[in-house]
């Protein structure tokens, strides 16, 4: 019988990335593939399935209002070893860094199943920023026995940790593959006036925030920054998917409230979330993952964090560590929006993440490593 490949998933982020590989994998007639999500978020990770067409076989609905990070750990280990002792996978793939994908790493090791690493090698060598995700992507490193880095840079991380050379391949990121695949598709908005902005020509400034170590005053400040940019630039649309974190929305809501040029929505369906990065002018955000893809469609970045584990597009120039400070906020963006030669400077489509072909390099690469294929050429960032 083919070789059974189980992949382990959360969150959207998550589910966006290992999507092109789940489906790169069921492709292929070399192996079989089973989708386990533990539903660390819910309607996003669903809404993500459903773009794809992935229907998950298990699903260890693990969340629960108020839990720690500790409890969402607990139930990952708990809900995922049986199912592990029952089918007995050949090879489980994590992505990236989350609560779900360590715990998940963790389970297989435990019954000595090799744990394939989507998105190795990302460091931000801060082991409190991000806070858990830089802890979680090192310990998951510790117990993988493929890293599927996604640049160069991530590669040579690994290596000075002391990870074999045979045993990293550099794939490109797969957020570019799914990136792809859909941003042409041109998704229609579920809210008309995210329609009617995408047709009016309107310079747009989109907003996301989220960070952990943000949470409080910090973030306040960002809900500040944002009024004071609204009001300055009155020719300006700003657009804020609001996370559905409480803490979040206590912290930014207040700030932003009574501005008609501040277009606050719930979080956007990945389809309709890459086209409003496709529209937008500025991209304000903490976010890891939108540091990989507003570069791909040209879009400047700001970066409200100290530290990046994504370095690339920094030295590419396509995005800027700017921190959470209101004042350095209101700065960097109105400059982008005034100075035409600073924002050419950074708008350019410069992709040093992926070419859309990461979800084959990591199925060759599993191939490889259970001895019933052959490795592709490298992606060269």
């Amino acid at each position: 019988m083919n070789p059974l490949i189980m992949t382990v998933y959360g969150t959207r982020p998550e589910a966006i990335k290992v999507a092109p590989v789940i489906k790169a994998i069921e492709a292929d007639e070399r192996l079989r593939s089973m989708a386990v999500v533990t539903g660390q978020h819910r309607e996003m990770l669903d809404e993500v399935n459903a773009i794809f067409g992935i229907e998950p076989e298990h699903d260890l609905d693990i969340m629960r209002h108020g839990q720690t990070l500790s409890q969402i750990a607990a139930r990952v280990l708990e809900g995922l070893d049986p199912l592990l002792e029952q089918v007995r996978p050949d090879a489980v793939i994590v992505q990236g860094d989350t609560t779900t994908s360590t715990a998940a790493a963790l389970a297989a090791f435990y019954r000595q199943i090799p744990v394939v690493h989507v998105e190795a090698g990302l460091r931000s060598h801060d082991i409190l920023s991000p806070f858990p995700e830089e802890a979680n992507r090192k310990l998951t490193s510790q117990i993988a026995a493929l890293h599927l880095a996604p640049t160069s840079t991530s590669k040579a991380n690994l290596l000075r940790e002391g990870a074999a050379e045979k045993d990293i391949v550099v794939t490109g990121n797969t957020v570019i593959d799914s990136l792809l695949s859909t941003v042409d598709k041109q998704i229609p908005f579920d809210d008309p006036a995210l329609e009617d902005l995408a047709s009016s020509g309107r310079r747009v400034l989109l907003v996301t925030t989220h960070r952990r170590e943000n949470w409080g005053e910090a973030m306040a400040g960002v809900g500040r920054a944002v009024a004071r940019i609204a009001k300055d630039e009155p020719e300006l649309t700003v657009v804020l998917p609001i996370h559905r974190n409480p803490i979040v929305r206590e912290a930014v809501l207040p700030q932003i409230e009574g501005l008609d040029n501040v277009l606050v929505t719930e979080p956007l369906a990945y389809g309709q979330f890459t086209r409003m990065l496709s529209v937008s002018t500025v991209v304000l955000t903490d976010s890891g993952g939108v540091q990989e893809e507003a570069p791909s469609l040209g879009k400047p970045v700001l970066v409200m964090r100290e530290n990046t584990e994504r370095p690339e597009a920094v030295d590419a120039g396509t995005v800027k560590l700017i921190g959470t400070d209101e004042e350095r906020i209101v700065e960097e963006v109105t400059r982008l929006m005034r100075d035409a030669a600073a924002y050419s400077a950074m708008a350019n489509a410069v992709n040093p993440y992926g070419d859309g072909r990461a979800a084959a390099r990591t199925v060759a690469a599993i191939a490889h490593l259970l001895g019933i294929g052959r490795r592709r050429d490298e992606f060269i960032s």
